[in-house]
């Protein structure tokens, strides 16, 4: 999967969400770069200077982000993890590597929709007879992009398991 590059690029690229709507991807040794990120009420404080801080060490290695993928892990009101997909090992910040099956939708709205597409998304895994076992969110455009492409998609990726 491609993330393609309009030429309104600014700081996010338009994101495509047929590719990542309802799918169920295989990862084995996904490679990502990890990063904390403080939070209030989930509320992200510093998300641009650990994203831009993040990015530096990605273009200093030579690596590149893949499908500008970025995964958010709400690991408290105060903490949110982020993982960049990368395609190699950036040497100054953690590497991580995710395996497994995830499961994808994309939802596009306000923020303050989380809680619906989550149950939705719940729903959705269950009529697949999926297991939730790991939340991750996308927010594939920041505020100022997102009110400029006139579109806040966001995908809830999951790592899942077949119910037994």
């Amino acid at each position: 999967m491609k993330t393609s590059v309009s030429p309104d690029f600014e700081c996010c690229p338009r994101f495509n969400p047929k590719p990542w709507d309802d799918v169920v991807l295989e990862w084995n040794d996904k490679q990502f770069v990890k990063a904390s990120v403080c939070t209030i009420a989930f509320m992200p404080l510093n998300f641009g200077m650990v994203i831009r801080k993040l990015f530096k060490a990605i273009e200093k290695a030579g690596a590149t982000a893949q499908d500008y993928l970025c995964l958010s892990d709400h690991t408290s009101k105060w903490n949110m993890d982020i993982y960049i997909a990368v395609d190699k090992s950036v040497p100054g910040v953690e590497n991580k590597l995710l395996s497994g099956t995830f499961y994808s939708r994309v939802y596009e709205g306000p923020f303050r929709d989380t809680d619906k597409w989550c149950r939705d998304f719940q729903a959705k895994a269950a009529e697949k007879e999926l297991h939730v076992d790991k939340w991750y969110m996308w927010y594939t455009t920041c505020p100022k992009c997102a009110k400029k492409y006139g579109e806040n998609y966001v995908a809830v990726i999951a790592k899942v398991d077949r119910k037994d």
